[in-house]
């Protein structure tokens, strides 16, 4: 009976959750199982049971057995969000997870390949259909600085090749319009004419596997990768590197943070700032390098 209190609350919290990506609902199913275990193992034997103590026990726990910070305080907002619902339903007075807080993160720099690198990849010589594909949508990542979600959310309609701009659905289900770059164009151009021999008139993704369908996250992951290695990049490149490759780029040319915030789709300018200090981390090395006083030779 308790099994199937824990059970109905977390399955109907879940439910209501089909506005969120597949990943977020993913990673809560994921935190509240783990939640919803240790609740069993302290005999805590309902959801309305919760309290403020529970909540910062199980943090602790989580904290102790090595979990990252970052995953803590997504497994908080996860714990926030639920009991949120069970208030609403009446469950519980008030939200034992509002005032707890998780050990603050430390932020990992993202990593990124120099612009050399970055043209290096994009070198890509050979003209068959699906080396023509990987240039467009490399090109794509790294002019219009796209998350690979929404590279292959893209729809032939998205797509404005006159105008050179494209409409990308975001995270939260966020239109935004960005530019496309004139290689990127370029590369758009030469795999529509290709793309034309693979996919069916009723097909609308622009980028489109060899049977035709629309093409996944895992196969753009696998490709990046491939073409990293045959272009003789020394690093392992996935295509949220040539996402922060355009902001770091782009900020470093311009120094305008609003403006690469709009255009990555950020709704927080806390979450563009990361590219400020790799900024800094390339004039602070250009400093140690350069000036006679720098550090001891």
């Amino acid at each position: 009976m308790t099994t199937d209190r824990w059970e109905v609350t977390v399955t109907v919290f879940l439910a209501g959750l089909q506005q969120r990506s597949p990943h977020t609902q993913s990673a809560y199913r994921r935190d509240l199982g783990g939640f919803t275990h240790y609740c069993r193992r302290q005999e805590i034997t309902t959801p309305e049971a919760i309290d403020e103590k529970c909540v910062r026990d199980f943090v602790a726990w989580r904290h102790r057995s090595g979990i990252s910070g970052k995953s803590l305080q997504r497994c908080l907002s996860a714990l926030r969000a639920y009991c949120e619902f069970l208030e609403y339903e009446g469950c519980l007075t008030r939200n034992p997870a509002k005032a707890v807080r998780a050990p603050k993160a430390a932020r990992k720099l993202p990593k990124l390949l120099d612009v050399d690198q970055a043209a290096r990849l994009l070198a890509i010589g050979a003209a068959d259909p699906l080396a023509l594909r990987d240039r467009a949508a490399l090109e794509l990542l790294y002019s219009s600085g796209l998350r690979v979600s929404e590279l292959v959310g893209l729809n032939v309609a998205d797509l404005d090749l006159c105008e050179r701009e494209v409409r990308v659905k975001g995270k939260g289900n966020k239109h935004r319009i960005v530019p496309v770059g004139r290689y990127a164009i370029e590369a758009l151009r030469a795999w529509s004419a290709a793309r034309a021999e693979i996919a069916g008139a009723e097909q609308t993704a622009v980028f489109v596997n060899r049977r035709g369908g629309r093409i996944s996250v895992r196969s753009v992951q696998y490709r990046v990768l491939r073409w990293g290695l045959s272009q003789g990049i020394d690093r392992r490149v996935h295509p949220h590197m040539l996402r922060h490759s355009f902001a770091s780029h782009l900020l470093e040319s311009s120094g305008d943070l609003r403006a690469v915030q709009e255009l990555l789709g950020h709704s927080n300018i806390s979450t563009t700032q990361v590219y400020t200090h790799l900024d800094f981390q390339h004039l602070a090395r250009v400093y140690d390098a350069a000036h006679p006083r720098a550090r001891r030779r």
